[in-house]
């Protein structure tokens, strides 16, 4: 089998230092004794690999004892959270991603200049759900029909978007934007680069194979968008796990296949997926 990686693929910089930021707070508050608010990142493995080092996970604040170790996961958190962190004396390690952490700004800097906002994005992803914590009554849109039904005319918009959406999606939502007589738009780039990086590689490799699998966790949005705009390319594509997700029929007929990743997915699955591909 003719095994072709993508230019750009697996982690970002993000990911990257909220992996270290776990690494470094276990080995300097102990093993057990730092909790993640949540998944650190999108992928189990890498996960597993944290807790068994040491890592451990918990959903709510209530469950922590005054004085424990919070780690912030890198998808972010609301005003609120960090609030009662702070009230319930918590020590707080931040591991939120810094595109992210600018998206809170934004919002939060678009509240206070009057604008109305509007965040495109996945309303149950954790980024989504920590950003619009940082005005009220934030709109969330992501598809072209929410537009006439979720915001209202005669409005001053303020717009971001998930960082982890495509650029093509954002401005299919926001040309159906300005169709519509709103008083002012503001539109503010939050995409991270990095993610653009990624999709714009996997779409160039899906033109050059006869499949493409595409690895990372199974809730992880920027890799289910890698996914999905590789099967848009007209290329059969595969979202996976890791290697034990691979059947055989997946490359029947086909010679050359294309592996990708999405920014949460570490090397060590790539390289192995790859090889053992390359083996077939």
């Amino acid at each position: 089998m003719i095994v072709k990686l993508a230019e750009k693929r697996g982690f970002c910089f993000g990911v990257e230092d909220a992996i270290e930021a776990a690494q470094s707070a276990v080995a300097r508050y102990g093993a057990g004794n730092v909790v993640s608010l949540g998944p650190v990142i999108h992928n189990q493995q890498v996960v597993e690999r944290l807790e068994s080092a040491g890592l451990r996970q918990s959903g709510e604040l209530e469950e922590l004892e005054p004085g424990a170790n919070v780690l912030i996961r890198s998808h972010g958190v609301t005003p609120d959270v960090l609030e009662r962190a702070k009230q319930k004396q918590l020590n707080v390690v931040d591991a939120t991603c810094v595109l992210v952490k600018k998206a809170q700004d934004v919002v939060q800097r678009l509240h206070e200049e009057g604008y109305r906002v509007v965040m495109i994005g996945d309303r149950n992803h954790p980024e989504v759900r920590g950003v619009i914590g940082y005005a009220p009554n934030v709109v969330i849109i992501d598809r072209v029909e929410d537009v006439e039904r979720e915001l209202p005319f005669k409005e001053r918009l303020g717009i971001v978007a998930q960082t982890t959406h495509a650029p093509e999606h954002v401005a299919e939502i926001i040309a159906e934007i300005v169709r519509r007589p709103y008083i002012e738009l503001k539109i503010v780039n939050t995409l991270c680069l990095e993610v653009i990086r990624r999709q714009q590689a996997a779409v160039k490799l899906a033109a050059e194979v006869d499949v493409m699998f595409v690895l990372g966790g199974k809730h992880s949005a920027n890799t289910q968008e890698l996914a999905r705009m590789c099967r848009a390319a007209g290329v059969d594509t595969y979202h996976l796990e890791t290697w034990n997700d691979f059947e055989p029929g997946m490359i029947e007929g086909k010679t050359v296949a294309g592996v990708t990743a999405g920014a949460s997915t570490p090397d060590w699955i790539i390289n192995e997926f790859a090889d053992r591909l390359r083996e077939l």
